[in-house]
């Protein structure tokens, strides 16, 4: 009945009530209230009955019972042990649930994921906070498993950094970071309305379809290389190279810039993934 689905403001707060829950602010706990953008955000992630999805953060279950509804399987990682019993009495209609407590940052989840579902493939679904956004996102990129797509709520303003084009004022290394690993869209925009408690700001959700890594480039040296372009945003790739740090000159740099096809005046905000790309190889391996 739609009146029992976990979504509905009635039921979030009969089960915090019940249980005498109390808000964690620093884990930046905040509950979704509306099936439309439930809904929307396990189609945004193109979930089907013949995906499992890794889902970080369920809190009380609402997205979770969602996906457990049009998924075939979902292995959830809470941070916070209070919401275990909400957590069992909220998602005990489901068998295709699977929770465990614990840090996402610190578990083991190629092994957890591994002795549940094998070789199986990866959808990772999460409502982040704002303060793991990018710790969260760079582990899971670096999972030795087979990563098909993320879709997380994040921040709004957050959102626009992820999924920003060359030459937009959003654009930066969070935007190159994604493009290193993915095609990244924004599928919805979720006012604060939405939850409980209310944040300050609204959210949106982002889709990312996992890619392979560029051949033989070595993502650390491309962070560097990227965060020392941005480091001066807006000076030339000519003057935020010569003066980052590296042992450089600036006439190695000019022919750096020269043998990657990339006028020295250029700034960073105007570079493309390839162009990045280029720059990383043309760069010396030493810098790191």
């Amino acid at each position: 009945m739609e009146n029992k689905r976990l979504y509905t403001p009635s039921r979030v707060k009969e089960l915090l009530n019940a249980h005498g829950f109390s808000f964690t602010k620093a884990l930046g706990q905040n509950f979704l209230i509306d099936g439309n953008v439930v809904r929307s955000i396990v189609q945004g992630a193109g979930i089907t009955k013949e995906d499992r999805v890794l889902e970080i953060g369920p809190g009380i279950g609402t997205l979770t019972e969602e996906l457990a509804l049009t998924g075939k399987s979902v292995l959830a990682v809470e941070l916070d042990e209070k919401l275990r019993p909400i957590l069992q009495e909220s998602l005990r209609p489901y068998d295709n649930v699977d929770i465990i407590y614990g840090d996402a940052l610190k578990l083991d989840l190629k092994e957890e994921w591994e002795k549940r579902y094998g070789k199986d493939p990866v959808h990772v679904v999460a409502n982040l906070p704002y303060y793991v956004t990018t710790p969260i996102l760079g582990a899971l990129f670096d999972l030795d498993l087979p990563l098909e797509s993320l879709t997380v709520m994040v921040q709004k303003e957050v959102a626009k950094r992820m999924a920003a084009s060359p030459g937009t004022k959003d654009y930066g290394a969070l935007s190159l970071f994604i493009a290193f690993h993915s095609e990244a869209s924004l599928v919805a925009k979720v006012p604060n309305t939405v939850f409980i408690p209310r944040p300050k700001v609204d959210s949106a959700v982002v889709y990312m379809k996992v890619k392979e890594s560029p051949l033989n480039i070595s993502k650390e040296k491309f962070s560097l290389i990227v965060k020392a372009a941005f480091s001066k945003r807006r000076k030339t790739l000519l003057n935020a190279f010569s003066s980052y740090g590296f042992p450089l000159d600036k006439n190695d740099v000019r022919e750096i810039l020269r043998k990657s096809g990339i006028e020295e005046t250029r700034r960073a905000e105007t570079l493309s993934l390839e162009d990045f790309l280029v720059l990383t190889i043309n760069f010396p391996d030493d810098l790191i």
